[in-house]
């Protein structure tokens, strides 16, 4: 079996990678990543340790690279003969690669009709039919009809904390043991993908919620206030109590609108909030604050961690979030110098006023009790 992964970075590799290789495909990483396409074809595999005292490793073999940006060539004659299409390359990407899908989605069918499915592994609510969307804009209406047919984007959420970190080998990575893989059946084509790591749901929607609004609102929220206060790292940042007692209340904010909002079992739930807090505590993992913070206009966007939740337990209970309150408008001052992102959101707030850059970026008008519940968290 073959395996063609859009992105060769750490996710890449240590979460999505591993689980291909153990699944028995034979994976080729495409990136624009020179440096490390060429290690990957030099070593044809690397090493995953899991962040644990005992520091469990595996060897992933049966692996190659092609820059994707260089030899375009041999990017779509891999997807033509993949029998599966995954990626990890952010969600602003994936409309970037649209274009090399679509070909190579194009050459396939000259002469493979068997079906094909292309799993976006992102942290956004609908990655896979996003990414379809930017392929079908490539493709002829003709084209469009029949690739429905053929070709699935099954909608997935993952979960798997992968840190920023460097390595004598630039291919090792760590990542924490714990992993989550969930993909909708729904536009499965030619049946699931044999892969033991992946779970398969009729409707992906829950999950992928209580995902985002537990583990990165969580993540999110940590991020935003250790900057605040100071701190480098996650871990360090909820080593100090104030902080964890402010992630806690977030937490249980998005957790009863998750509760409302998909009847989430209230006790199983609290126990799911409080070992997603244990995996950002793992002292193995050391997690800069400015890597989980990054790109704070995304996430400060009206469908992502921080304002959905929100929006939903506001609606939900007819009270304004306090805690998510208060870390939105954390992320709102979020200024580290070397994030692009921090630094435009930075000039809107300057040239425009908080009121306006939430009006903009999180389509909170200003009628809305969480724009004054915010609003009071920031200066005039």
């Amino acid at each position: 079996m073959k395996a063609v992964h859009f992105g060769a970075g750490n996710i890449g590799r240590g979460f999505i990678g591993a689980l291909l290789f153990e699944a028995g495909y034979e994976t080729t990483f495409l990136d624009v990543n020179d440096k490390l396409i060429q290690a990957i074809n030099d070593q044809k595999q690397y090493h995953v340790a899991l962040a644990t005292d005992e520091k469990e490793e595996t060897l992933v073999q049966n692996v190659s690279g092609i820059n994707s940006a260089s030899d375009t060539d041999a990017a779509i004659r891999a997807i033509s003969e993949a029998d599966l299409v995954t990626t990890a390359v952010g969600p602003n990407i994936l409309q970037h690669i649209a274009k090399l899908l679509a070909e190579g989605l194009r050459k396939r069918y000259e002469s493979n009709q068997q079906p094909l499915n292309i799993i976006a592994c992102e942290n956004m609510i609908g990655g896979s039919s996003a990414l379809k969307e930017h392929v079908f804009t490539y493709l002829e209406r003709a084209e469009q009809t029949v690739f429905s047919e053929l070709y699935g984007f099954p909608d997935a959420a993952v979960d798997r904390i992968v840190p920023n970190q460097t390595h004598e080998d630039m291919l090792r990575v760590t990542v924490e043991p714990y992993f989550e893989w969930v993909v909708e059946t729904a536009d499965l084509k030619g049946g699931q993908p044999p892969i033991p790591g992946i779970k398969y749901v009729d409707e992906l929607r829950p999950y992928i919620e209580r995902k985002l609004f537990t583990v990165n609102t969580g993540h999110a929220a940590a991020a935003y206030l250790g900057y605040l206060k100071g701190y480098s790292t996650i871990n360090e940042a909820l080593q100090v109590k104030s902080i964890r007692a402010m992630l806690q209340g977030a937490l249980k904010e998005s957790g009863e609108a998750l509760i409302r909002t998909y009847s989430f079992d209230r006790d199983e739930h609290a126990a799911y909030i409080e070992r997603i807090i244990q995996r950002f505590e793992n002292p193995h993992i050391s997690d800069d604050v400015t890597r989980v913070a990054r790109g704070p206009i995304r996430k400060l966007g009206p469908n992502d961690r921080l304002i959905r939740p929100a929006k939903l337990y506001t609606e939900a209970t007819g009270e304004p979030a306090g805690q998510l309150a208060y870390i939105i408008s954390a992320a709102l001052k979020y200024n580290y110098p070397n994030d692009p992102e921090a630094m435009e959101l930075q000039e809107q707030i300057k040239q425009h006023g908080y009121q306006k850059t939430l009006e903009t970026i999180a389509e909170l008008p200003a009628s809305h009790p969480l724009t004054s519940a915010i609003l009071n968290y920031l200066p005039a």
